[in-house]
C-alpha cells in the first residue's frame, strides 16, 4: 500500500506543479535504450524530491516514484548511521573495447563494477568479453552483473556458470520470476557455482516485495528508493525481508542520488557497496556539485539545486505537457489509495 500517514500528508496538486521542473540530462552512453534522461524536480519544505519513473511505467507503478519523491521534500529523510556509503561503479552493456572510456568516469579508486549483460540484440561472447575486460583492468574489485530479467533459467545456468571465471559476486535478476530465480540459485549451487542470486524487479516491481525471502529464491535483495515509495518503506522492507541489501539507483538526477544515500545511510548493517555511482553515467545534473563517487564512497549530505541548470536543461512544449500530466494523474493515483 502507497497510502498516506498522518506523519506525511499527500500535498497540494498545485504546490507540486508550482514548483515542478522537467528536466532532460544528457548520457554520456546509451543507457536502457536512452541518451537522455527525464525527469521531474520538485521543492517542498523540507527539501527537494524527484519523480522520474521510466516513461513505459503506468501511473500505478509511478506513483510509488511520486510518494518517494513526496517523502523527500514534505518529510525529509531519516537520521544516518554512517557519514558515507560506498559505491559500485557500473558499466553498460557496451561493447568491450569502451569498458576503459567508462571506467574512466570515475574520479579515483573503483572498488566494486555491476556490469549490465543479457541485453537484447547481443550475445555471451559479448558479456563474457566485457566482463573479461572489467577483470583485465580491475584484477581485485569485486564484480556483479544485472541481467534484469533477460534469460530464462537455462540461459542463466549457462551464462553465470561461463562467467564464473571472473569470480562474479552475484547476479542480479538473472530471471524474471520467483520461481524461476529459486530455480537458477539451485542448479547454480548444484553445478558447484558460488555466485549468489540478487533479486531486484522481483522486489521493487512486486506486488509482494517479500515473497522473494519467502520463497528461499535469493541471497540478497537490491532496493531503490523510487520505486518502493520512499526510504522509510525501503527500510521496512529490507528489515522484514532479512537478507543482505544492496542499494541502487534509478539513474536519477542527484536529488534521487540524495534519497539512495539516505537509505544505505539508514541501514542498520550495509555489506555491498551501492549501486549510487550512476551519475558518472550522465554528462549533466541539477547541481553544481553532483553526487558522484570519489575512491569508491559517496559522502552523505543534502544537494543544492542550481537554478540555472534547471533552467539549462529544461524541457518545452510537448514533453513538458506529457510529464505534468503524467504527476497529475499519478497524484491522483495517490489522493484514491
Amino acid at each position: 500500500m502507497l497510502s498516506f500517514s498522518r506523519s506525511l500528508p499527500l500535498p497540494p496538486l498545485a504546490d507540486l506543479l508550482d514548483s515542478a521542473h522537467v528536466v532532460s540530462l544528457p548520457m554520456r552512453v546509451t543507457f536502457r535504450g536512452v541518451t537522455e534522461r527525464e525527469t521531474v524536480v520538485f521543492r517542498g519544505p523540507a527539501g527537494w524530491g524527484e519523480f522520474g519513473p521510466f516513461p513505459e511505467y503506468g501511473d500505478a507503478e509511478a506513483a510509488a516514484w511520486l510518494r518517494a519523491g513526496i517523502e523527500a521534500a514534505w518529510q525529509g529523510v531519516p537520521e544516518p548511521v554512517r557519514d558515507r556509503v560506498p559505491v559500485n561503479a557500473t558499466v553498460p552493456a557496451v561493447p568491450a573495447e569502451r569498458v576503459v572510456d567508462v571506467l574512466g568516469g570515475y574520479a579515483g579508486q573503483v572498488h566494486a563494477v555491476k556490469i549490465k549483460v543479457a541485453e537484447r540484440g547481443q550475445s555471451l561472447a559479448d558479456d563474457v568479453a566485457r566482463v573479461a575486460a572489467v577483470r583485465h583492468l580491475l584484477p581485485d574489485a569485486e564484480l556483479r552483473v544485472d541481467a534484469n530479467a533477460g534469460w530464462d533459467e537455462d540461459d542463466a545456468v549457462t551464462a553465470l556458470s561461463a562467467l564464473s571465471e571472473f569470480r562474479i559476486a552475484y547476479a542480479e535478476q538473472p530471471v524474471a520470476s520467483v520461481e524461476g530465480l529459486a530455480s537458477v540459485r539451485r542448479r547454480l549451487r548444484e553445478q558447484g557455482v558460488g555466485t549468489l542470486i540478487a533479486a531486484d524487479e522481483s522486489v521493487r516491481k512486486a506486488e509482494d516485495p517479500l515473497a522473494v525471502a519467502r520463497a528461499g529464491a535469493a541471497d540478497l535483495i537490491v532496493v531503490k528508493v523510487a520505486p518502493l515509495g520512499g526510504v522509510r518503506r525501503a527500510l521496512d522492507v529490507v528489515a522484514q525481508a532479512g537478507l543482505p541489501a544492496v542499494v541502487s539507483s534509478a539513474i536519477d538526477s542527484s536529488v534521487g542520488i540524495r534519497a539512495g544515500v539516505a537509505l544505505a545511510a539508514a541501514l542498520p548493517e550495509l555489506p555491498y557497496a551501492c549501486g549510487l555511482g550512476t551519475l558518472s553515467l550522465m554528462t549533466a545534473d541539477v547541481t553544481a556539485e553532483p553526487l558522484r563517487p570519489v575512491d569508491g564512497f559517496l559522502p552523505v549530505r543534502d544537494v543544492a539545486v542550481d537554478e540555472a541548470l534547471l533552467a539549462e536543461h529544461a524541457i518545452t512544449g510537448a514533453r513538458r505537457d506529457w510529464w505534468l500530466d503524467r504527476l497529475r494523474r499519478t497524484h491522483a493515483v495517490l489522493a484514491a489509495q
